[in-house]
């Protein structure tokens, strides 16, 4: 029996740093046609949650467990003896072992991010971890005209990023179709596992000029109006309930009409959207050669962000350089041995090889609306994520809506039940742990929920435990705030002071996670960052 006939082929896609609400489908001004399509013949999810920080959301999408469990708990930094090892860890499965061994090819294209010597392969490789193809970059950001660690399977391959025109997230596309084609005519009766894994639209703000001019006053209206009309639009897709207020703008955030560099502002924005433009153009490619090899009716289609938009800003001069390389390495020149210069300065540009930017906390309250906080955080708006699920043969294909909580740790056994896989008791005659999450199908074709479980979250001294309504979340150097999600998913009612019995009997539950999973205390958290000479995000 073929794959077209049998098991399904899966597509796993995620994006990086990207909002809830950036893309079309979920409210967004940016043009994605080839997510719509997925969008409105699939399956959405409204309260689908990551991990809030771009490596500890990769090792728990990747092996079902809490990213404490197998070493990511920070970023892919040794912090070892006391604090996480950095590297995936030996003793758990990834998805792509947990897919070849019931015999599916494997294939990554693009950021892996999980490795803590990104020179010299080691065990924690994609190579070593599942994967039978690889390209992509082992480091977690950099520019998107020339990419440091980029690798085809394990061999360094930067000086094809010389190459005139050449373009990270066009290269994470097209390898991934030559993939496609390659197994069609090699293993074409065998289903496949293809991860592709943008890194669009993390900083730096990197993109096409005639991607950027499609955008050309699309944001002029500035983000006090975006975020009204993304609300509403979110409401009429029945993503939000009418009854959740917009949450306030970022008290640091100026009014828009108070900007002074507001045509530069609008670039920055229009930049971003077109670095998700030109993921969701790559996106076509590769539906487009799924659909010609006849496999895509067959093909479960995921797609998804690491975390909720990205507030880091980058200062002017050398700040900007110092804020830069505490994370990777900055290129230093651009192919044509031009000057790279970084940091958010209304003097410079966005978008060439020539400028490093972020876009910063202002529009990423734009891109997590309407909720509150970002990427580090563990409110709402730095752990929900567009969810999409396609997959004709085995689930609706009306555009419904999910609106089961979920997280991460469900991507592994849902993709597991759909290729008829087994999860692993051991890896090399060492027993692991079993998989934290449970399989979304049943809850994506609407045959009824997920496991009714609590639901956990730790990033840099930032907790948070969902049970049904209730969301006790406090950040690393705060108290213990309770929400009811059901009532006010925007976070803006605080009710800790009303049920401090529910608030002691729910951190007992989130610290008994913590204990079991190997979570660092947040009083550690700041000694690490301490030790690495720079500190956690604001408040």
């Amino acid at each position: 029996m073929s794959a077209r006939e049998g098991r399904p082929d899966v597509l796993l896609i995620l994006a990086d740093d990207m909002g809830f609400s950036d893309i079309a489908s979920y409210g967004g001004e940016v043009r994605t046609p080839s997510l719509d399509r997925l969008a409105s013949g699939g399956v959405r999810m409204t309260q689908f949650y990551n991990t809030a920080r771009c490596s500890p959301s990769r090792a728990s999408l990747l092996t079902g467990l809490h990213p404490h469990q197998v070493g990511i708990g920070i970023l892919n930094f040794d912090d070892a003896p006391d604090g996480y090892p950095g590297n995936l860890s030996e003793e758990c499965a990834t998805v792509a072992e947990v897919c070849r061994d019931a015999g599916y090819a494997t294939y990554l294209s693009g950021k892996w991010h999980l490795a803590v010597d990104m020179d010299t392969p080691n065990p924690a490789w994609p190579t070593r971890r599942g994967f039978d193809r690889f390209f992509g970059t082992l480091e977690g950001a950099g520019s998107f005209y020339r990419p440091r660690t980029l690798v085809r399977q394990e061999t360094n391959i930067e000086h094809e990023a010389e190459e005139p025109g050449w373009f990270y997230t066009d290269a994470i596309s097209d390898t991934a179709v030559e993939f496609l084609a390659e197994h069609d005519e090699q293993r074409g009766d065998d289903p496949f596992f293809l991860f592709l894994a943008y890194t669009a639209p993390h900083w730096p703000l990197h993109a096409h000029d005639e991607d950027i001019a499609r955008y050309a006053g699309r944001f002029d209206a500035g983000w006090d109006q975006l975020r009204e009309e993304r609300l509403e639009r979110l409401v009429k897709e029945g993503i939000i309930d009418a009854s959740w207020p917009l949450t306030p703008r970022d008290e640091r955030v100026p009014a828009w009409e108070d900007v002074v560099d507001r045509e530069w502002e609008a670039s920055r924005m229009a930049t971003y959207a077109a670095q998700v433009d030109r993921m969701d153009q790559g996106i076509g490619r590769v539906l487009d050669q799924l659909e010609r090899t006849g496999r895509l009716d067959n093909t479960l289609v995921v797609f998804l962000s690491d975390n909720g938009g990205c507030a880091e800003e980058m200062p002017p001069g050398d700040g900007a350089r110092e804020f830069v390389t505490a994370f990777v390495p900055l290129q230093e020149t651009t192919r044509e041995g031009e000057p790279v210069v970084p940091g958010n300065d209304p003097a410079l540009v966005p978008g060439p090889e020539s400028t490093y930017m972020s876009y910063g906390r202002s529009w990423a309250n734009l891109s997590n609306t309407p909720f509150r906080e970002y990427k580090h955080w563990v409110h709402e708006g730095g752990i929900s994520t567009p969810f999409i699920a396609h997959w004709p043969v085995g689930l609706p294909t009306d555009g419904s809506l999910c609106t089961v909580p979920s997280q991460l740790v469900d991507v592994l056994p849902t993709i597991a039940e759909a290729a008829g896989a087994r999860y692993p008791k051991e890896r090399n005659g060492a027993a692991i742990p079993d998989a934290e999450g449970v399989s979304l199908l049943s809850a994506l074709r609407g045959e009824g929920s997920a496991d009714d479980r609590d639901l956990f979250w730790e990033h840099e001294g930032n907790c948070a435990v969902r049970r049904g309504r209730w969301k006790l979340v406090r950040k690393h150097r705060g108290e213990w705030e309770l929400y009811d999600i059901e009532a006010d998913r925007t976070e803006l009612d605080d009710r800790a002071s009303e049920h401090p019995d529910l608030i002691a009997t729910l951190a007992e539950a989130w610290q008994a996670w913590a204990d079991r999973c190997g979570v660092i205390p947040r009083e550690q958290v700041l000694e690490i960052y301490a030790a690495r000479g720079h500190g956690l995000p604001e408040e």
